[in-house]
C-alpha cells in the first residue's frame, strides 16, 4: 500500500470512530512550550474513553471482520486489552483476553468493567512474550480471531488516526512528532501516514529497547529479559510488520530513557499540569529534554499514549524520580557504639534535610553498628556539603543509591 493510499485508510478508519467516541484533544501546553522555546502540543491520549490509543486499533481490525467473526482473542499489559473490551462490548461480541500475572490491578479491573459480560480475562506469564504464545494457542485452538496489539496492518491502520486528527486539528503537519515505542504499531501508524512530512524521535524505555536493538541487527530481535515497569511499553520483541514500516529509521531519532528517569516526568505533570501518566505515557515529554536545540522555535507533538496509571505504584514512582532527581539517597552507615553517636551525626543534618529511613540494630560485642538510611532533601548539591561533613567527622558510610541490586532487597 502506498502512503497516499495509507493515510486515505486512517481517514477513512479516523471517520468511522466518531461513531464511537470523539477525537481526543491536541492541546498546546504552556508550561512546555515556554521551558523549550517551541510550540509544544500533547496529543492526550489519555483522555480516550479507555484513557489509551489503543482502543483505534481494536476498532479499525474489528470492524473489518465482523459480522465473520464474533468470538475475539487478545493478548496485552493492559491498554490494547481495555480497548478489545471497550470494542467487544460496543460489537455484541466475545472476548477472552490473555494478560500477564504483573499487570497492574488496576488494569485488569479496568478492562473487565469496559467489557463486562462479553470479556474473559486470563493472567497468563509474566512477560507479554509468554502470554501472547498462550493467547495464540488457545485462539488457535477455539478458532476464534486475533486481535494483535500491535503487529497487524489493520491495527496499524487505526493507530495512523492519531496522526490524521493531528493534522486535522493543528491544520498542518508539525515539524516534528514524539512517540513512545513498544511493539511499534502506534510509531508504524504515525509515521506512514506522514511519511517524510517531519521529523520524528522514537522514544524507548531502557529495559526494553525492542525498536532499537532490531535497527542494531537489521530485523526484530528478542531482548529478553526486560524491565516490566513502563508496562505500556514493555516489549521484549518489536513486531515484524510494525517494524517493516520502522526499519530505515536513523538509530538517531532513536531515545532510550531510564525507567527513573521517566518517573520524574510522571511527578511533574501531576503536580505541575494536573495530568496523570502512566510510564508509556509520559515518555514522550521526558524525551524533550534530549531534544532542546532540536525543538527551539519549532512546532512539535509529544504523543501522551495513555494514562492508565495505578496510584498503589505512586509512592515508587516518586521514589523513583526523586533518587533519579538526586534530592534522595541511601546509604549503609558504621556507627560507633557509643553514647552520643547518634546525635552527632543528626547535627550533621542540614536544614533543608530530612530523614526518610532509618534501621539500626544494636550488635553486642561489637564496636560498630550498621544503619541503614534514607536521607531526602531539596536540592542535590545539599549532599555535597553533608558528604563532606560526614567525612570530616569519620563516619564510613556507602552510597547504596545506585547499587541495583542491593537496592532490590532495602530500599
Amino acid at each position: 500500500m502506498t502512503l497516499t493510499a495509507f493515510a486515505a485508510a486512517a481517514r477513512k478508519a479516523e471517520r468511522e470512530m466518531r461513531t464511537v467516541f470523539p477525537a481526543t484533544p491536541l492541546l498546546r501546553n504552556d508550561h512546555l512550550s515556554d521551558r523549550f522555546g517551541a510550540d509544544i502540543y500533547l496529543k492526550r491520549e489519555d483522555l480516550s474513553p479507555v484513557r489509551s490509543y489503543k482502543l483505534r486499533g481494536a476498532f479499525n481490525a474489528m470492524r473489518k471482520v465482523i459480522p465473520d467473526h464474533d468470538l475475539f482473542v487478545c493478548a496485552s499489559a493492559g491498554n490494547h486489552a481495555q480497548g478489545v473490551a471497550f470494542m467487544c462490548r460496543h460489537f455484541g461480541v466475545q472476548g477472552v483476553v490473555f494478560m500477564p500475572v504483573t499487570t497492574p490491578q488496576q488494569k485488569i479491573q479496568k478492562t473487565q468493567m469496559f467489557g463486562g459480560d462479553h470479556v474473559e480475562i486470563r493472567l497468563v506469564g509474566d512477560y507479554f512474550d509468554k502470554t501472547l504464545h498462550a493467547a495464540q494457542s488457545f485462539c488457535a485452538q477455539a478458532g476464534a480471531h486475533f486481535l494483535s496489539p500491535f503487529d497487524d496492518e489493520d491495527v496499524i491502520e487505526g493507530q495512523a488516526s492519531v496522526a490524521a486528527e493531528i493534522q486535522a486539528q493543528l491544520g498542518r503537519v508539525p515539524d516534528r512528532i514524539i512517540l513512545p515505542v513498544g511493539g511499534g504499531g502506534l510509531s508504524a501508524g504515525v509515521r506512514s501516514f506522514f511519511g517524510n512530512a517531519c521529523a520524528y524521535t522514537f522514544v524507548e524505555p531502557t529495559g526494553a529497547q525492542s525498536l532499537g536493538k532490531a535497527l542494531e541487527e537489521g530485523a526484530p530481535v528478542d531482548v529478553s529479559p526486560i524491565n516490566s515497569f513502563v508496562d505500556g511499553a514493555a516489549v521484549a520483541k518489536i513486531g515484524a510488520r510494525t517494524f517493516e514500516r520502522l526499519s530505515n529509521v536513523a538509530r538517531s531519532d532513536v531515545i532510550h530513557l531510564s525507567e527513573d528517569r521517566i518517573c520524574t516526568t510522571i511527578v511533574e505533570m501531576l503536580n505541575v499540569e494536573g495530568i496523570v501518566l502512566e510510564p508509556a505515557g509520559a515518555m514522550a515529554i521526558e524525551a524533550l529534554s534530549d531534544l532542546a536545540e532540536e525543538v527551539k522555535g519549532k512546532t512539535v507533538v509529544c504523543i501522551a499514549s495513555g494514562g492508565n496509571f495505578d496510584f498503589e505504584r505512586l509512592p515508587e514512582v516518586k521514589e523513583r524520580a526523586q533518587r533519579y532527581s538526586g534530592i534522595k539517597k541511601y546509604f549503609i552507615l558504621r556507627m560507633p557504639q557509643r553514647p552520643g553517636a547518634l546525635k552527632e551525626f543528626l547535627n550533621i543534618l542540614g536544614p533543608e534535610d530530612d530523614i526518610a529511613r532509618f534501621e539500626y540494630l544494636k550488635k553486642s560485642a561489637r564496636n560498630f553498628g550498621s544503619v541503614l538510611i534514607g536521607i531526602e532533601t531539596t536540592r542535590p548539591e545539599n549532599f555535597v556539603r553533608f558528604l563532606t561533613e560526614l567525612d570530616e567527622a569519620g563516619f564510613t558510610y556507602t552510597d547504596i543509591t545506585n547499587d541495583e541490586t542491593l537496592a532490590q532487597f532495602v530500599i
